[in-house]
């Protein structure tokens, strides 16, 4: 068994934790490295580290070689306080992958509540968001623990940097996080060293001293005098990764090398040094099969075979594991390794230097073999090496919508992203109008608009994941978009349902927007049976989201007739739907929202409908004129919000409905209902704003105020300027009647606009 990121998965491996991650978990990521006899133990730095006065952050920088991961694991195993550990590798730099990773890594050491966990499940929620809301669960734990996040420097994504540094700010009181890294890791050093919280390890106090040097010679087979030693540790400077490479090949040579060798931080000196004194004494045969795996980020034998295209790999993978070549179990059972990262770079540059044309060949025979054994993501990362845009296409057709509900966004935007940057996005509509919807529901009209062009621009012949047509979803897309007016959006759902594959799931969206495109020409006896066949069909094809959209459509339509039983029914329906399956950050939900507010201010509620109307505010940012038919979602909010007596918010909604409709005009009775709640305000008193009445630019910035960003950080995230944002703040302050950032988070969690 494999997981779906196509690294090694247990299969009896511990299952302590509470939370069920919508991602397949490595468990080699999740657990520290084994320490193997032979390993020096690096005493002196570990009772250092574990007599030290305690600090809240770790920070454990070092280029490669000088044996970080190790001594964090030998502390770790002597560390009174439970520890949780996390290695780090490229696929983090999807936020949403690297907090769902952190949550269950945590989770196994104590329970962490699963509403703090739910955002991490749902792919309309931004990162930030999701964040902002796990955050707290860190906050909140009981017990002492120490978080290891190690290899921190594979971390490219700004989001995944904030993760890191979040975390740091929020660790309890009595937790420690430790962090690993070749470079400077995304953490407010300046602030955390200001406070004294943080204890920082260099190369100094990783570089072995002589003891330890004679220690790993003498393990290694190598009679040494204390002033070779001595000398030895002098040239290296203490480099435990260049004494251990040193003392192998010494080994090899049958006396001391590298006397004539001085370390002084050159990649170069110690690439040609590692070369000349170790590599090029390796047999040819053990020489070919270290450069060619070099290409693999997990190695086992199958995978070497197939890479190879020879037999015998596994032999040779535990060969090299007894000879201490530089090679790191990852599992207990000793069926996937990987190198050093220290040698697998040194190999890699080999087979660049040496045989450059193989690289692309290698990578297709890795892609190939990935493939056919359930590790599609891991595919896509070497078909994308060789350049085979076919192949990642494919693998992308069928892996970017379920990875992509299960909270992955970022990764499915960085592939679809890649054939841009390839340039061969014309010649992959599919590819294309995927993106495109995924920008839709996050409510990015102009990213939806890019991709839906290129789609319209290319052919495609192949078929898609539910068996239809290039040409099925490019209607499909069009109905969500509903880019010219109600009565193209009904034949548009019409065609849609006439052409898509039998089992397809984009059936009940298109049923409810045709349900949807009567309501608002005003023929609701015509809509309401189409949304009820629109719930079964959902239900069927297990498009949830679906199911609770026309949920809360028929809500509306009961609501118009004064069924209020109809209403009751169809929102306890639909909230169901949410609550049991984690949906409350999609788009979907919010109709349900604020319908389920309607139906408590009817039943004298008051909390609860501002409970329901908060809820549906923290999605409002996802509603733009990308899905124009949200515009009839918010109408319901600003009735909601008018019920209760709140013109503010209900004037701050319509804002939003008129955006939508001068980019969108042609929705039927949306102008006409906009009108008719205009007309209501203009009899009621201004009076003054509230948390109801915070813009669409404001929430997006809402959930980063709880952060530890600065200003600044936080208009590069949302690609706006430092002023802007502070105008914002001030707004957001204003409104909910606070004077700091502290107490506007405060007032946010009190009201539900930041879920706790």
């Amino acid at each position: 068994m494999v997981a779906g990121d196509g690294s090694p998965s247990s299969s009896d491996r511990e299952r302590r934790s509470g939370f069920a991650p919508p991602i397949a978990i490595d468990e080699a990521k999740l657990r520290p490295p084994e320490l193997r006899p032979g390993i020096i133990p690096r005493t002196a730095l570990v009772e250092r580290l574990l007599a030290s006065p305690y600090h809240p952050v770790v920070s454990a920088v070092a280029p490669s070689g000088y044996g970080k991961t190790t001594v964090l694991a030998q502390w770790a195993a002597q560390h009174e306080r439970d520890v949780a550990w996390v290695s780090i590798d490229e696929r983090d730099n999807d936020p949403l992958v690297l907090l769902t990773e952190t949550a269950v890594a945590l989770d196994r050491i104590e329970r962490i509540d699963p509403m703090h966990l739910r955002a991490l499940t749902a792919p309309s929620q931004s990162s930030s968001a999701a964040l902002s809301r796990f955050a707290p669960a860190v906050s909140s734990m009981g017990r002492p623990v120490t978080l290891v996040l190690d290899h921190v420097e594979l971390l490219e994504n700004r989001e995944s940097h904030d993760v890191v540094a979040e975390l740091a700010v929020r660790m309890p009181a009595g937790s420690q996080l430790v962090v690993a890294s070749r470079r400077d890791p995304p953490l407010p050093t300046a602030l955390l060293r200001s406070r004294g919280q943080v204890a920082e390890i260099g190369t100094a106090e990783l570089a072995m001293d002589g003891r330890e040097a004679q220690q790993l010679f003498e393990g290694a087979g190598v009679q040494v005098t204390e002033s070779e030693v001595r000398d030895m540790v002098e040239k290296m400077e203490g480099w435990p990764a260049g004494l251990y490479l040193a003392a192998l090949a010494s080994k090899n040579a049958g006396q001391l090398i590298g006397s004539r060798f001085t370390l002084r931080g050159d990649e170069r000196m110690i690439s040609d040094y590692l070369r000349s004194e170790f590599l090029d004494k390796l047999t040819p045969a053990v020489l070919s099969f270290l450069t060619k795996t070099s290409v693999l980020d997990g190695l086992s034998g199958p995978l070497c075979d197939a890479v190879l295209s020879s037999h015998g790999s596994q032999d040779m993978l535990e060969s090299l594991e007894a000879s201490n070549l530089m090679l790191v179990p990852l599992d207990r059972r000793r069926q996937w390794y990987r190198y050093h990262h220290l040698f697998r770079d040194l190999l890699r540059a080999e087979l660049d230097r040496n045989e450059p044309a193989l690289v692309p060949i290698l990578h297709s025979r890795a892609a190939v073999w990935c493939e056919a054994n359930e590790m599609p993501q891991t595919a896509i990362t070497h078909a994308q090496a060789a350049g085979d845009d076919e192949r990642v296409a494919h693998l992308v057709t069928w892996i970017a919508q379920p990875t992509y509900q299960a909270g992955q966004a970022e990764t499915t935007r960085r592939w679809f992203s890649w054939f841009t940057s390839q340039g061969s996005i014309d010649s992959h509509p599919q590819i294309a109008v995927m993106a495109a919807m995924l920008e839709t529901l996050q409510g990015q009209p102009a990213a939806a608009q890019e991709w839906a062009d290129a789609a319209d621009a290319g052919t495609y012949q192949g078929p898609l994941p539910d068996g239809g047509t290039v040409e099925s979803w490019i209607v499909a897309l069009r109905v969500l978009r509903c880019p010219d007016g109600v009565a193209q959006l009904r034949a548009d759902a019409q065609l849609a349902q006439q052409i898509l594959a039998p089992g397809s799931p984009f059936h009940a969206g298109s049923l409810v927007m045709e349900g949807l495109s009567y309501l608002l020409d005003g023929e609701p006896d015509r809509a309401d049976p189409i949304f009820a066949r629109a719930v079964d069909v959902a239900l069927t094809l297990g498009v949830t989201p679906a199911a609770i959209n026309a949920l809360a459509e028929r809500a509306v339509v009961a609501l118009a007739r004064d069924d209020w039983d109809g209403v009751q029914i169809y929102c306890d329906r639909a909230m169901t739907l949410i609550v049991d399956n984690q949906l409350e950050g999609y788009l979907e939900s919010s109709l349900a929202y604020a319908m389920a507010s309607r139906l408590a201010i009817h039943g004298g509620d008051v909390a609860l409908a501002r409970e329901h109307l908060a809820s549906a505010a923290r999605l409002r940012p996802l509603l733009t004129y990308a899905m124009p038919i949200t515009a009839q979602y918010l109408l319901e909010m600003a009735k909601g919000y008018l019920e209760l007596a709140d013109p503010a918010g209900a004037r701050t909604i319509l804002r939003d409905v008129q955006d939508i409709l001068a980019h969108r005009p042609h929705l039927g009775l949306v102008t006409q209902q906009l009108d008719e709640l205009h007309a209501m305000l203009q009899t009621i008193r201004v009076g003054m704003p509230g948390a109801s009445s915070l813009t669409a630019a404001e929430l997006r910035l809402l959930p980063l105020l709880a952060t530890h960003l600065t200003y600044g950080d936080i208009g590069e995230r949302l690609h706006v300027s430092r002023n802007t944002v502070k105008t914002h703040a001030v707004s957001i302050y204003r409104k909910l009647g606070v004077s700091s950032r502290s107490e506007a988070i405060e007032r946010s969690w009190d009201v539900g606009l930041i879920a706790r």
